[in-house]
């Protein structure tokens, strides 16, 4: 053998052996082949199936109408209902051969209150389907049996990801599929819905195929009330944002325009279906159940688009998981935007500002308890100029009550209009802004609603522990009655009587350094009574913030007591009285105060 002759056969091998790793198919290029050989041979056995049909045992206490045999779809309104399970690490289904879809979904890794498994939806009362007309009858599939690709369980590894198709013959080459996909570590579900040859067999009038899906959720915390509070139907308009059903009472929506995704929303976890291609339009409803131990009930009818085609396909996939904004958020499809995180401005002030400082203390590890303290502590320090100018600004308001009392005496009460203008002489003298104490306070106010919305709806607080609080997403119950009280519920909140009592004392101890009297002063007394009804059954987290809110502002007091004195104070504002009004720089406040004094002077004279 020649050199050239070698040469040659080498390259030639070299390309050959190339070309095989090459020319490879991909590991999703096998898994999808495997789906479309396993299809055929569910097509192949359909003819077994159609005359094994007749003769198989049907499940007990099973009742067919003999003219539902006869009709169409006859051959599949019997069959073995032995479901299939598909699993990774973070979920597990079971698919029913009846209806083809999807009856129960655990999510392994989370309890319920009594350490239970964590079942999504299960039972008879939970379908799912498509409904179209047949030869003048109306189908459900959630009513028919399909074949499966696979007789047994499949199990998804971390890495990889694996398909299941169940299959609904209505003849060798007319059929409907519900094919499944699953990857490893991952709570989404591929879902895709795909009809075969079937434009002859549905009525020639139908455009679109109706998607019915209906749940009665159970109770997953502690507090079923608490839970139902929170829970309602969640959709996306294709372009208006994401929006829902009432939460407080029943509801139903007529949704008109595209519909990206639809949500059946617990407190804390949600069951979403997204549709990538847009529901055209549907109809949602959610309900309070009467069984006390359902949260919910549910129930969608989607339209999709049904053309005259050989093949129709709808990609879809569905989202089994916990309520966690940044989970959520990984998903797509804006689905995050289910956590109620409070109105605006609030929620901007979670999302963009709360959220963010709570997820850099959630990295450091530590106990839920101590990052709601250091959170608590970075809010008083970012705050804590406000607070300063409160207090001052209340501290001048104490030093002039004597001289207000003066006027007072002087004037009397029965002309109010004059003694409120010989007060506002008195504070443009003074150079006191009168609501200076306030306007800090309301600047705070928001800061202090947002966390009102943001701790009940934090799903990381969901069974963590701290001190004796079990669960900081719910109440801690001290004292339970074992029976229900108006406002109270049957029980008392620790943390809640601790936020209460000291919300008390920093009213008396905010009395003493505002100079507050007569109404003002009991009302003070009054308001945190009333929240303690509305905050007992609230999570204890939230009470939590609370108290150490006012336990932090007490310190702020005292260290600002160490810096005000009320004979400075004084002495400034005698000092302010004796300048000359040309000297005297007016602040807001003054400007408006002195156009108020004009305008009643003027009314005076007429």
């Amino acid at each position: 053998m020649d050199k050239n002759t070698f040469t040659g056969l080498f390259l030639i091998l070299i390309i050959l052996v190339g070309s095989t790793f090459l020319l490879k198919p991909s590991e999703s290029e096998l898994k999808r082949e495997k789906a479309i050989q396993d299809s055929i041979a569910l097509a192949k056995t359909n003819s077994t199936a159609a005359t094994s049909t007749s003769s198989q045992t049907l499940p007990l206490k099973t009742k067919i109408d003999s003219t539902a045999l006869s009709g169409p779809f006859g051959n599949t309104y019997a069959g073995n209902n032995q479901p299939i399970i598909l699993e990774n690490e973070l979920i597990k289904l079971s698919i029913s051969p009846k209806g083809g879809r999807i009856e129960s979904v655990e999510l392994k890794n989370f309890k319920t209150f009594d350490q239970k498994p964590l079942i999504m939806f299960e039972g008879e009362a939970n379908q799912f389907g498509l409904k179209f007309d047949v030869q003048g009858k109306t189908i459900n599939t959630n009513d028919l049996y399909f074949n499966s690709s696979s007789a047994g369980g499949i199990k998804v590894t971390k890495t990889d990801s694996s398909a299941l198709t169940m299959r609904l013959n209505y003849s060798h080459d007319q059929y409907v599929d519900f094919i499944y996909t699953l990857k490893g570590e991952s709570y989404q579900v591929g879902f895709t819905i795909l009809t075969k040859g079937m434009q002859g067999v549905i009525a020639p009038s139908t455009r679109y195929l109706t998607l019915n899906w209906e749940a009665a959720l159970k109770q997953k915390e502690k507090d079923i009330h608490s839970e139902q509070r929170y829970s309602s139907a969640y959709y996306k308009h294709g372009d208006k944002g994401v929006d829902h059903l009432s939460v407080s009472k029943d509801d139903k929506k007529d949704l008109e325009e595209k519909i990206q995704w639809i949500s059946f929303k617990q407190h804390f976890f949600s069951n979403v279906l997204i549709a990538k291609n847009g529901f055209n339009k549907g109809v949602l409803t959610v309900n309070t159940s009467a069984d006390p131990h359902t949260v919910k009930t549910f129930a969608a009818n989607m339209q999709i688009p049904f053309s005259k085609e050989e093949v129709n396909s709808y990609p879809m996939e569905f989202y089994f998981g916990p309520n966690k904004f940044s989970t959520l958020k990984a998903q797509g499809y804006e689905i995050e935007k289910q956590v109620d995180l409070g109105y605006w401005p609030l929620k901007y002030i979670n999302r963009y500002a709360v959220l963010p400082i709570f997820n850099l203390l959630e990295g450091f590890n530590w106990n839920y308890g101590l990052i709601i303290l250091s959170l608590t502590i970075l809010l008083k320090v970012v705050l804590f100029p406000l607070t300063y100018k409160s207090y001052l600004s209340m501290a001048k308001m104490r030093v002039l009550k004597p001289e207000m009392d003066e006027i007072k005496t002087k004037v009397g009460e029965d002309n109010p209009t004059l003694l409120q203008q010989e007060y506002l002489k008195l504070y443009k003298k003074a150079g006191v802004n009168p609501l200076g104490g306030c306007l800090p306070l309301l600047l705070q106010l928001p800061i202090i609603m947002a966390f009102f919305f943001f701790f009940p709806n934090l799903f990381e607080l969901r069974q963590e522990s701290f001190l004796w609080m079990k669960d900081l997403s719910t109440y801690d119950a001290f004292f339970s009655f074992g029976f229900t009280l108006p406002f109270l519920g049957n029980h008392i909140s620790l943390m809640c009587v601790l936020m209460t009592v000291s919300t008390l004392i920093y009213t008396y101890f905010n009395n003493q350094v505002s100079g507050a009297t007569g109404q003002m002063k009991y009302i003070g007394y009054i308001s945190p009574i009333i929240f303690f009804g509305v905050l007992n059954s609230y999570p204890a987290g939230l009470n939590y913030y609370y108290f150490l809110a006012n336990m932090i502002t007490f310190l702020q007091q005292y260290i600002i007591r160490q810096f005000v004195n009320d004979d400075k104070i004084h002495a400034q504002i005698q000092e302010h009285k004796k300048k000359p009004v040309s000297e005297k720089k007016k602040s807001g406040f003054q400007k408006r105060l002195d156009e108020y004094m004009r305008q009643q002077n003027a009314k005076t004279k007429k």
